[in-house]
């Protein structure tokens, strides 16, 4: 299993979180669409080459961003990239996945 965490801006919160899940991020159990989020502030700096969705070239921004954090299979990760992907507005958007342990209990 895997944590995928990413940052976007509010106004593509809820696609990116309806994409991802459809591509197969947030089941837990008997439970779908889970996610943790909270507000917090993103930092960039588009250089020379960048078409930034927020900014102007050669200006530091701050934005406001929210972090999702979320659960993946390991064989949707690919899907799930593909989906965040096509449904963030930004350039290069910043995410990972973390490989976590199932405890079984």
């Amino acid at each position: 299993m895997l944590k995928l965490i990413y940052y976007v801006p509010e106004s593509h919160l809820e696609p990116t979180k309806l994409a991802i899940f459809a591509a197969g991020a947030g089941g837990i159990g008997n439970y779908e669409h889970c996610a943790w989020q909270v507000l917090g502030t993103g930092q960039f700096k588009p250089v020379k080459g960048a078409n930034p969705f927020i900014g102007e070239l050669d200006t530091l921004e701050s934005v406001p961003e929210w972090r999702v954090e979320t659960i993946v299979p390991e064989n949707k990760a690919g899907d799930v990239a593909r989906a965040l992907k096509a449904s963030h507005p930004y350039e290069e958007p910043a995410f990972e996945f973390i490989q976590t342990v199932e405890v079984h209990f």
